[in-house]
């Protein structure tokens, strides 16, 4: 018997049917002989909805009654779901994040665990009851405040619980049959990855690919808990994300390809701090300020413009919503750090090419450069890992970008993607 923890995105359970199919997977998972935990989320656009809702009542809602309000979607999801499994004869339970056990810090709207507790979870699955858990949130430990973990904090959910349980893998179900080598709806010719390791899946889910959230597979690597990336539409095999890539995960093939995928990000922003004195120090005091303001930075430039001597000017990326945050902290900060001009670009994008292969393989940013200039695309900014090269372009020509490079590298498909529900997730 397998312990297997299950998590259901919102366009697998969209309205009732839905719901219903889902029920059904999960029943024909259970009737295999498998103890179940099941996550998911709320249902297609629910949590755009309440968001949308709350602005309309007043422009700055409250944190701590948003993450109230946010949790409502899958409360509704869990508890129908829990109804449809019931209907099929096998019983099943829901549970809210705080009735389940998942512990988190304070921070609302982006709260991170601090500890899973699932002891009503175990008893369910002890009894032979199926467990239905509200994905997306938690309770926090101090004032037992209902919190949220931010955008595509089930997946997060979901492997969280695969730890705590020991469970021999956990599934993550979209509406995409599994990690392609670029987001089908820009390369409708991408290729299904039989396999990645857990870094290049962190260096996809950092730099743009949507299907797993990046904390979900941090703690992933972090507990070693094996992950299959399917679609909840077939019954086709995903993608798994494994420590490893053997045999068993890429279909008989001799070694793993060079390049894993292609991913983009039109989320982030530029900003540029110029005329900064060129001192040691100066850039630590400058990020120590950016970080104050909870801003999370990317990739950075420093250069040394021609015509000003002992000054720089310093680059960087952030998300696009964290601009009016890090933008105000700079101004404030001055006449410290003796700038003498800062502005900001949200008019990017970002394309990262991944593979473990890359260590071995020569030329690879040759290729990748000499296809980006023959398509007559301008790079403004590049960054790199031991497996990733990424580089910061203008948005408008995103999209032609990861077609050209994706033709480039062989990893075009003779057929295209089946993106089921339309949303990738």
């Amino acid at each position: 018997m397998s312990l297997v923890v299950q998590k259901f995105g919102g366009s697998s359970v969209a309205d009732a049917e839905s719901i219903r199919r889902v029920a059904r997977r999960i029943v024909d998972t259970y009737n295999q002989g498998n103890q179940v935990v099941v996550i998911v989320s709320a249902m297609g656009d629910t949590t755009d909805d309440l968001i949308d809702l709350a602005r309309s009542v007043t422009p700055r809602p409250r944190a701590r009654e948003m993450d109230i309000l946010l949790t409502a979607g899958e409360r509704i999801s869990m508890a129908l779901l829990a109804m449809a499994i019931s209907d099929l004869g096998v019983p099943a339970n829901a549970f809210t994040g705080q009735q389940a056990g998942l512990l988190t810090n304070e921070i609302y709207g982006k709260a991170s665990i601090v500890g899973v507790v699932p002891e009503r979870i175990a008893r369910t699955i002890r009894e032979g009851g199926i467990a239905v858990i509200a994905g997306f949130q938690g309770v926090n430990t101090d004032s037992d405040d209902v919190t949220t973990l931010g955008r595509g904090g089930s997946d997060t959910t979901a492997v969280a619980f695969a730890a705590a349980l020991r469970a021999d893998y956990c599934e993550i179900f979209s509406d995409v049959d599994g990690v392609f080598t670029a987001d089908p709806r820009i390369a409708p010719t991408a290729h299904k990855q039989p396999a990645l390791t857990y870094e290049e899946t962190l260096e996809l889910a950092a730099h743009g690919t949507k299907v797993l959230h990046l904390r979900a597979v941090e703690y992933a690597r972090r507990y070693r808990v094996p992950l299959h990336v399917r679609s909840s539409f077939s019954d086709k095999e995903g993608t798994w994300i494994v420590e490893e890539k053997d045999e068993k995960y890429l279909d008989g093939k001799n070694e793993a390809p060079m390049i894993s995928g292609i991913a983009h990000d039109k989320s982030q922003a530029k900003i540029t701090v110029a005329g900064i004195p060129d001192e040691p120090g100066t850039a630590a005091r400058l990020f120590a300020i950016v970080a104050s303001a909870d801003v999370n930075i990317d990739m950075i430039v420093q250069n040394t413009p021609t015509n000003a001597a002992n000054s720089a000017n310093i680059s960087f990326t952030l998300p696009k919503d964290d601009v009016p945050a890090a933008f105000s902290a700079l101004e404030e900060a001055q006449d410290e750090l003796k700038f003498t001009k800062l502005k900001s670009n949200e008019g990017v994008g970002i394309l990262s090419l991944v593979g473990a292969g890359m260590r071995s393989h020569p030329g690879v940013s040759a290729r990748l450069f000499g296809a980006l200039a023959e398509a007559g695309i301008n790079i403004d900014m590049i960054s790199t890992s031991e497996i990733r090269i990424s580089v910061v372009l203008s948005e408008n020509q995103l999209d032609e970008a990861v077609k050209v490079v994706h033709t480039a590298f062989n990893l075009d498909s003779e057929g295209e993607v089946i993106v089921y529900g339309g949303t990738g997730r």
